[in-house]
């Protein structure tokens, strides 16, 4: 399995971030505003950083951090979640993921 695969895994949500980066903060507050508790990766802190980073331009993440998966799905970053959000779309996502219960 590649860098990503191995860290998505069995888990619902998860943020690959910068330690630096506010959007992915507020990402990671908007989520867990809803009852999620997203995994967050911090890969400038990561040993194996520059490998994640890679691995998530192989899965076709051009974009600027944080890059957001729901339910082991690449769903991209800050501005699709917002897009979702304001969609009504993104609390069924995370239903779907089982991220959160209601």
């Amino acid at each position: 399995m590649d860098a990503v695969s191995v860290l998505i895994q069995d888990k619902p949500v998860v943020i690959f971030s910068r330690s630096s980066c506010c959007m992915s903060h507020s990402i990671e507050s908007l989520l867990r505003g809803f009852g999620a508790n997203p995994t967050v990766y911090e890969i400038d802190r990561m040993p194996n950083g520059q490998q994640v980073e890679r691995a998530l331009m192989q899965l076709g993440f051009r974009q600027s951090l944080p890059a957001v998966f729901i339910g082991q799905q690449l769903v991209g970053n800050e501005r699709k979640v917002i897009s979702l959000h304001v969609q009504n779309q993104l609390v069924p996502l995370l239903i779907q993921a089982g991220a959160i219960w209601i």
